[in-house]
């Protein structure tokens, strides 16, 4: 008798038909709307935190980054053009960053709001 081999090959789907529910996304939804309002909040912060630049208020001049400290816990703001301290940061949130700094003497509260800053 002749031994037949028969080859089985596997056809995998490459054009990602399994994330597919058939029927298309209402981008009005209150679902998706907050998704989106997520993302960008995500995408803020962790601009912010990888120490891109940004301006606050459209200020023509004034430029600032993010710069975390060593022990990873926080950090301070710095002016990116003459890299001089700004203020320390002593909280991140997701949209909103708090932090203090001194003038003359003066303990001063500082907060962010990271919807309103503008990233370059």
């Amino acid at each position: 008798m002749n031994k037949v081999n028969i080859n089985v090959t596997k056809q995998e789907k490459i054009d990602n038909r399994v994330n597919n529910t058939g029927r298309p996304v209402n981008k009005k939804s209150a679902r998706q709307i907050r998704l989106a309002k997520q993302a960008l909040y995500n995408m803020l912060n962790t601009q912010f935190v990888c120490g891109q630049k940004f301006k606050i208020n459209n200020d023509r001049t004034g430029e600032y980054m993010y710069v975390c400290s060593d022990d990873k816990d926080f950090g301070s703001i710095l002016c990116a053009i003459t890299k001089q301290h700004v203020c320390n940061v002593q909280y991140i949130g997701r949209t909103k960053v708090q932090g203090y700094t001194f003038v003359m003497g003066r303990y001063i509260n500082v907060n962010i709001n990271l919807k309103e800053v503008k990233f370059i």
